[in-house]
């Protein structure tokens, strides 16, 4: 039994509730069933899928490790099944015998059987369609031009084993621009987010997402920055400089990340957030911001100082619009041809002729290497 702790006249709807306190279950409970989580000072309402979690973890139980009699052996995707081997394989952390053997039996070697059926880190693990089983087990990425206006989306699905690359290809790809330089004629492209970082928060975020939220995984893009959002917690008694210094590894879904960690996507030693750190130090970028709020994890990064704003206010008062758009666009891609700047500005290659004219004679670019293979490098 708990100890009484204060009985609070004032509760929803005017009624009392009783607020126990008893060590391993810091919880109240008021007559119409709240629940309330005390952490230190502050105290917050657990319902629904937190509240599930909260007590699970107090019995030491996890969600990806309980059975889901529905999702059977024959579903298991032999793909998927096959790329671990591969993975693991070449990562040579697991006895090499027993990636010859039937998938039913490495299942259950890989710990993802309980009470003789196979648990959810196995269907999120192995199955080609997740979502069939569980909610928003998938990734959701979306363009921003603000807060308010998204510009486009998509959405990746499939085994939590191949939704990070198909992330990272995709964010790549078609959501971010790339910071393009030269080193003599080789053209040198730098992304504002690191792959390796980017890699290491996805993979945090599938390792600690709480699944039966039924929410995805979100990554928010803009034009100078990255949002990687996850509905999920900190460990108890954790804090942001816990979460910035070394740490033991705590994952939510341990079978997950067991998984993770033999196919030599993680390591197990809690250095997910200091190889992100090292990443971004690596190529001068600012550090990482996590915001914590009750419900979810978020992790923002940074691109350097934008380019463009660097360009208006040194050049606000010496060019006109058209001539800055033509500086806007050899920073935004020094190799851009004059048929390509023109193309891009609605113009004639004449006209930009004159503008790039009027540019260097403002001594504001110069022109590095041959006029066939070289690229315009801004001096202002």
């Amino acid at each position: 039994m708990g100890i009484i702790v204060a009985v609070n006249q004032l509760a929803k709807d005017g009624l009392p509730y009783i607020e126990i306190d008893v060590p391993a279950y810091p919880i109240g409970i008021s007559y119409k069933g709240l629940f309330h989580y005390r952490s230190g000072s502050t105290k917050q309402i657990l319902n629904g899928p937190a509240l599930e979690a909260f007590l699970m973890r107090k019995r030491g139980v996890t969600w990806d490790n309980l059975p889901l009699p529905a999702f059977r052996i024959d579903e298991v995707d032999d793909d998927a099944v096959k790329r671990f081997k591969t993975l693991a394989a070449k990562k040579g952390r697991i006895d090499s015998r027993l990636l010859e053997e039937p998938k039913a039996l490495l299942l259950e070697k890989l710990h993802l059987m309980c009470d003789g059926y196979l648990t959810n880190a196995a269907m999120l693990l192995f199955c080609k369609d997740p979502e069939k089983y569980q909610l928003g087990a998938y990734i959701k990425i979306g363009y921003f031009e603000n807060n308010a206006d998204l510009l486009y989306q998509d959405e990746i699905h499939g085994s939590v084993l191949e939704q990070v690359d198909k992330a990272i290809e995709l964010i790549y790809l078609k959501y971010m621009r790339a910071i393009i330089r030269y080193e003599g004629l080789q053209r040198i492209e730098r992304y504002f987010v690191p792959e390796d970082a980017l890699r290491e928060a996805l993979l945090n975020a599938i390792c600690h997402k709480q699944y039966q939220s039924g929410i995805p995984i979100q990554v928010s893009v803009y034009e100078d920055r990255l949002y990687v959002a996850n509905i999920g917690c900190l460990p108890e008694d954790w804090t942001i400089e816990n979460l910035m210094k070394k740490h033991a590894s705590k994952p939510y879904n341990p079978n997950i990340a067991h998984v993770f960690y033999l196919a030599g996507f993680i390591e197990s030693w809690g250095r997910g957030v200091e190889k992100i750190c090292n990443s971004l130090r690596d190529n001068n970028l600012p550090m990482p911001e996590y915001t914590i709020h009750p419900g979810d994890i978020m992790i923002r990064f940074s691109g350097p100082e934008d380019r463009i704003i660097r360009v208006n206010d040194k050049v606000r008062d010496k060019v006109n619009d058209r001539e800055r758009m033509v500086l806007e666009l050899l920073d935004e891609d020094p190799g851009y041809t004059l048929a390509q700047l023109a193309a891009k500005m609605s113009v004639s290659p004449k006209t930009v002729s004159a503008y790039i004219r009027s540019l260097k004679d403002k001594r504001m670019i110069e022109r590095a290497g041959t006029d066939r293979k070289g690229y315009w490098k801004l001096t202002i």
